[in-house]
């Protein structure tokens, strides 16, 4: 168990709050918030903040252009009998995925998401599924933004959106470009 002392930083689990410890009494920690407010909490609530991770401007930009490189993709004509190819549609609606969602984070749900789409890719390179629908929905984009940068991992995958009238703006299509 963690012995606080008079002055530690800490954080309430399961709680967006952060504060320092004013003072400890038989099974109470007495902290005050970053927002000047006096709460108490039992020490099993609370977590000893050791050190803030801090990120320069100039480090995140370098991690972003690694991550938005192009890679090499290869010239492959495409034959007109691929062009009417039926496809192959996935629904990444976190409902779609799972029973429940409680205890998860968004962080979790978004990784669920996309596991189930790379493995419904791989899945489609080993069947020669050339078309591949992923059902992602509208909402702020995050999941859209992953998925495009998932597809960029892959050289023979060209990306799109889906077709408009039957999909709106909730999905993308993928074009596996197949090795004869």
């Amino acid at each position: 168990m963690v012995t606080f002392k008079i002055g530690d930083k800490v954080e309430v689990l399961d709680e967006a709050i952060k504060g320092h410890v004013l003072s400890i009494s038989n099974n109470t920690v007495a902290i005050e918030t970053t927002d000047g407010f006096k709460m108490e909490y039992e020490p099993s609530q609370l977590v000893k903040i050791q050190g803030e991770l801090k990120v320069t401007n100039f480090e995140v930009a370098k991690v972003k252009q690694q991550k938005d490189a192009p890679k090499k993709k290869k010239n492959v004509i495409v034959k007109a009998k691929e062009r009417n190819a039926p496809k192959m549609e996935v629904d990444l609606h976190i409902h779609q995925l799972t029973n429940s969602t409680r205890g998860m984070s968004s962080f979790d749900m978004l990784n669920l998401q996309l596991d189930t789409a790379k493995r419904q890719i791989e899945f489609a390179i080993r069947k020669r599924i050339q078309k591949v629908v992923f059902i992602h929905g509208v909402g702020e984009g995050v999941l859209k933004e992953e998925l495009v940068y998932l597809f960029k991992r892959y050289e023979n995958i060209k990306y799109y959106d889906a077709e408009y009238k039957k999909y709106g703006l909730g999905a993308t299509e993928i074009y596996i470009y197949q090795n004869s």
